[in-house]
């Protein structure tokens, strides 16, 4: 049984860091690329950031270039979403996915390419 616990996400002021991580269970981690998206309240899911098996390849939203950074660590079945100079316009609950493939193509930005899910971990960013 595949599960993806994502952990981290509270309430900080606009400015401030956080770093999400998404533990997998279930699953050969270093065989599956790894995506975060996330959903703010009316809105659908977006695509945030994607890495491939390895971390040597990593793919962003232009709303998070140079603020976000994904990474992962096989050893510990972990990817990890760093998140600096947080905006309001970032809260949004954040959710890890895990894509059956070890490369990123520019399909990793849809949703329905990944095959397991997280529950999701809220991030609230006020001004």
């Amino acid at each position: 049984q595949v599960q993806l616990v994502e952990s981290g996400g509270e309430l900080v002021q606009a400015g401030d860091s956080l770093r999400l991580s998404c533990a997998a269970s279930g699953l050969t981690f270093s065989s599956y690329a790894m995506g975060w998206f996330r959903q703010a309240p009316g809105k659908e899911r977006e695509f945030v950031a994607a890495i491939n098996w390895s971390g040597s390849s990593t793919y962003y939203t232009d709303s998070v270039k140079g603020r976000f950074t994904i990474s992962r660590d096989n050893a510990k079945n972990t990817v990890y979403l760093q998140m600096n100079s947080l905006k309001p316009e970032d809260t949004a609950v954040y959710y890890c996915a895990a894509r059956g493939t070890r490369i990123i193509t520019y399909q990793a930005i849809v949703p329905q390419r990944y095959d397991y899910w997280g529950q999701g971990t809220r991030v609230t960013v006020s001004s």
